[in-house]
């Protein structure tokens, strides 16, 4: 087994793969030969056994072999090639709206085809539109697709044939080379065990699926060895999360000690009283911002639950101990919502309250940007033009 990991290996590595051919995989984000493996069959169509034509329904895509008994070029709004095929079951309609002269005079009564497309109500009865096919040779018979055909998300440029082709020859790569394993070993085998597929034998099967998987289950993703990946997926996310939580913990940030003579100003002119959530809440707030480590917390809760207080009182915090705080709401409607609440509830502790947004233009944006830049505003609200260029905090 290669010490090399699929992931370092470029898809350039591959059999009738040039930089014209590697240009377009980069555009579907397909860059090595992991990359290709994960690049999942949206639907998949069953070529792995011929139905009578006497049996094939509306809607559903099958493959058919017939002998050609009449073939003409019928003219009406479309010019069509109309072509009746027949085998011991019955009799069915292939029509195409682009042909060829070539075509024309090769599918003529007589001769033997296999085909496979979308079965739908005709004028005259069941027909397949545009079908692909090819010719039977009695003497040497054609064989059959000994696993359900992968349909990929596709690109200009580049054929389902020839991404199936890739695909394969990565799978084929499985065999002497790494793929990485991003879930621990201890869950990895408890995976294995619950759902019945190693990371390797679920990417297998789902590229090549054999006759008799339930379609089903994998055009609803619920075959289990799409559940493995899913798996696979959602733990290397959260892995993922965790190491950047732990990233952002390394990180220096500033010390806001709690100033109780603030807090307590703030919430003796409040005309509510905060419920045991909110106090509970801010409470959290006001441990996470006294240390030297980053806060990274989300506040969750219905509209009118008390968001914005909480807000407001880590904003009492951060400026008692001689920052600058900022708020910055999605919208201006919002954001002037929130400058009347923090004017109100801020102004009475001697604090100013700057508010930015696209709407504030001329001399009254020129004052707002110096009392910001200068300090004299200890809160700011705006939208997202608190992040311009322009905008320089104390």
């Amino acid at each position: 087994m290669s010490e090399v990991g699929l992931d370092r290996l470029s898809v350039e590595t591959l059999n009738g793969v040039g930089p014209a051919l590697a240009s377009k995989l980069h555009k579907l984000g397909l860059f090595s030969l992991q990359d290709l493996l994960f690049h999942l069959p949206l639907r998949y169509i069953d070529r792995t056994q011929i139905t009578p034509i006497g049996g094939i329904q509306p809607m559903t895509e099958v493959v058919i072999e017939g002998e050609v008994r009449a073939s003409d070029v019928v003219f009406g709004r479309r010019r069509s090639l109309v072509c009746r095929v027949q085998d011991h079951s019955g009799v069915v309609t292939l029509r195409f709206f682009h042909f060829n002269r070539a075509q024309q005079e090769r599918l003529k009564p007589g001769v033997k085809l296999r085909c496979f497309g979308e079965v739908r109500r005709g004028k005259s009865g069941l027909e397949l539109y545009h079908p692909e096919y090819q010719y039977l040779d009695t003497a040497n018979p054609a064989g059959l697709e000994d696993t359900l055909t992968p349909i990929y998300p596709a690109t200009e440029g580049i054929t389902q044939s020839r991404i199936r082709d890739l695909c394969g020859q990565a799978l084929r790569h499985l065999d002497t080379h790494q793929i990485v394993e991003l879930i621990p070993a201890d869950i990895n085998s408890g995976l294995e065990q619950q759902l019945s597929y190693s990371l390797v034998a679920a990417l297998r099967l789902l590229h090549n699926p054999p006759p008799g998987t339930a379609l089903h289950l994998l055009a609803e993703g619920e075959h289990p060895a799409q559940q493995r990946l899913a798996a696979e997926e959602l733990i290397a996310h959260n892995l993922g999360l965790l190491r950047l939580r732990q990233k952002v913990q390394l990180q220096q940030a500033p010390l806001l000690s709690e100033d109780k003579s603030a807090r307590n100003k703030f919430l003796e002119q409040l005309p509510f009283e905060l419920t045991a959530a909110q106090q509970r809440v801010a409470a959290e707030i006001n441990r996470d911002i006294s240390t030297a480590i980053p806060m990274l917390r989300l506040v969750q809760g219905d509209v009118g639950s008390g968001k914005t207080v909480v807000a407001a009182l880590a904003a009492v915090q951060a400026i008692a101990n001689g920052k600058q705080a900022a708020l910055m709401a999605p919208t201006e409607i919002l954001a002037d919502q929130h400058r009347i609440n923090f004017e109100q509830w801020l102004r009475p502790l001697g604090i100013r309250v700057a508010f930015l947004t696209g709407k504030v233009k001329g001399k009254a944006r020129e004052v707002q940007l110096q009392a910001i830049a200068e300090g004299q505003a200890q809160m700011v609200i705006g939208t997202h033009a608190l992040f311009q260029e322009t905008v320089a905090f104390n």
